[in-house]
């Protein structure tokens, strides 16, 4: 139970600063740590992920950070992707899903710091056909090509939700960040509405399919979640994005790189 706690804490912290990467440690932290399969863990990364997102957006609409009806499309267009990604993996080997998991990892620990390191000198442009704010309103000027991105964000999204059993907010904040004008509090506030929809979708899908769920360290495990969320969030004020972009890339690759040797031993059994 106390280990429970402990990652629980460790994941909503992370999910409070980034708006991202709770999911995608979680199911790893909760594999290793509870030696569960990543089957069994997913779901409960879901529980725990989506109710500690649902606390932040929350908080972020009381703010008016939230771009709800971003969110919304985003939301709606996984929706029906997350069944499809939850029959794959469903499908899958162990090892198979752990060697998915941790090049999904790498990936995104890569493409964090690539953004780190070319910010300084790209930060100014504008990439052409990024979504735009208007300036008055502070919302977005909807067109079809910023529906038809955004709905391709939540397909993408649902399908790793899924797949993975993660939160989707490693596919949504950099693609928020690349392109759209919205500043970055509010692309983590945004972020956590969706992974809280989504989230909300893949477990009741799981549910549906009789996945057998551990309530009692379920529920230890959320409710930590939520308290180290609200911590991150308030620390987010006052740390650098890049450092914490620098710092979630090292975790993510470390973790990546065991949960591949970890897949590499079983195979060699």
């Amino acid at each position: 139970m106390l280990l429970s706690a402990m990652l629980g804490a460790l994941v909503g912290a992370i999910l409070g600063l980034t708006g991202a990467g709770g999911g995608i440690l979680a199911v790893p932290a909760l594999a290793v740590g509870m030696h569960w399969p990543m089957q069994q863990a997913a779901p409960v990364a879901l529980i725990a992920v989506a109710i500690g997102a649902a606390v932040g957006a929350l908080e972020g609409l009381r703010h008016g950070l939230v771009r709800y009806k971003a969110a919304g499309l985003i939301a709606i267009s996984g929706f029906p992707l997350v069944y499809l990604g939850q029959t794959i993996a469903n499908k899958l080997s162990q090892s198979a899903l752990q060697a998915c998991f941790s090049a999904v990892m790498l990936l995104v620990a890569y493409r964090l710091y690539k953004q780190v390191s070319q910010k300084s000198t790209s930060e100014s442009e504008l990439p052409f056909g990024k979504a735009r704010i208007n300036p008055d309103s502070g919302k977005f000027i909807w067109s079809i090509p910023t529906a038809a991105l955004l709905a391709s964000i939540g397909g993408t999204t649902g399908f790793m939700t899924g797949l993975l059993g993660v939160g989707g907010g490693f596919v949504i904040v950099p693609m928020l960040r690349k392109f759209t004008e919205v500043s970055m509090q509010g692309i983590v506030a945004t972020s956590l509405m969706v992974i809280a929809l989504v989230g909300a979708s893949g477990v009741g899908s799981a549910l549906i399919r009789q996945t057998p769920i551990p309530w009692g360290s379920a529920s230890i495990f959320t409710a930590t979640t939520v308290i180290g969320m609200l911590v991150g969030r308030k620390l987010i004020k006052n740390i650098s994005p890049s450092h914490v972009q620098i710092g979630f890339s090292l975790v993510l690759t470390l973790v990546a790189l065991g949960l591949l040797a970890s897949a590499l031993m079983s195979l060699m059994a």
